[in-house]
């Protein structure tokens, strides 16, 4: 396993020793890249959620703004409207062990850089925050963090979704992500965040070209000398548009490749838009490895 096989989160609960975990993506907004506006209502991003839920998502990760290059920011009342019914909601959904693992799933978790959404999603029973800005956007988010101790998703993350695109560069893409998390590690565990909450995501498209994002899958191994688990979100992406000429829509095939190839190198938690798909290909990664 890179850099970990466990991820404590709220409540004293610890995920794994497993050889991958699933976190659906519930976004209930109208301009994520992929599905955007579908699960926008209330009543269907539950509906979303419930699929998910029974197609084997582990976590399921609910976002009220999308990040997707170029989006434009949304207000904390609007982000709150919009997540917290939901959040509350799927954390009534009846729970299951899956995949023969300990405790019952799914997870709730949101995807937020908002300490106030971080803080109401968290006491509406999520207990997983995923945070693209790693707490450099709102450094109040800190203080949330440290008070609920929850799982945290530490992104890298070149600038905001807005600008993040424009003209990107790196030396080295790898050492350069690889200091980025040693000093936020710092950061997070000297404010009270135990280290063993913690999971790096790379942040594959936040600010990265086709070549970027690639190095960074050849060299995702290198990512484990900081004992942390990884967690990796690359469905339907743009780089497989970049190498492939796929459209969004045409990218299953080649998001349920590389993801069976992560699981087989030890990457713990995968973020992805089809739960089954997903599902099948890590199965088929592990009884292989």
């Amino acid at each position: 396993m890179i850099g970990g096989s466990t991820w404590h989160v709220s409540g004293g609960r610890v995920l794994g020793p497993a050889p991958f975990f699933l976190a659906g993506i519930v976004n209930v907004t109208p301009d994520s890249f992929f599905d955007g506006g579908r699960f926008l209502e209330p009543e269907a991003a539950l509906d979303q959620g419930r699929e998910l839920a029974r197609a084997g998502a582990h976590i399921l990760d609910v976002g009220g703004e999308s990040t997707r290059p170029g989006a434009q920011a949304v207000s904390e009342v609007q982000e709150l409207a919009r997540v917290i019914p939901v959040v509350r909601e799927l954390g009534r959904l009846p729970l299951a062990c899956l995949d023969g693992l300990a405790g019952a799933f799914p997870l709730i978790s949101v995807d937020t850089y908002k300490a106030r959404v971080a803080d109401e999603a968290l006491r509406a029973g999520a207990c997983i925050i995923n945070d693209i800005s790693a707490c450099r956007f709102e450094p109040a988010l800190l203080d949330v963090l440290a008070q609920h101790k929850p799982g945290y998703v530490l992104m890298h993350s070149l600038g905001r979704p807005g600008t993040m695109q424009e003209d990107p560069r790196y030396l080295d893409v790898v050492g350069e992500i690889l200091r980025f998390f040693e000093e936020r590690l710092g950061v997070l565990v000297k404010a009270g965040v135990p280290e063993a909450n913690i999971v790096l995501d790379p942040g594959i498209g936040f600010g990265k070209l086709l070549e970027h994002n690639l190095a960074i899958l050849r060299g995702m191994e290198r990512f484990g000398g900081l004992g942390r688990p990884l967690y990796v979100g690359l469905s339907n992406k743009s780089l497989w548009g970049g190498l492939l000429g796929l459209g969004p829509g045409e990218r299953q095939t080649a998001t349920a490749v590389a993801l069976g190839l992560l699981v087989a190198r030890g990457v713990l938690v995968h973020r992805v838009h089809d739960v089954a798909q997903a599902r099948q290909a890590a199965l088929v990664a592990t009884a292989m490895s």
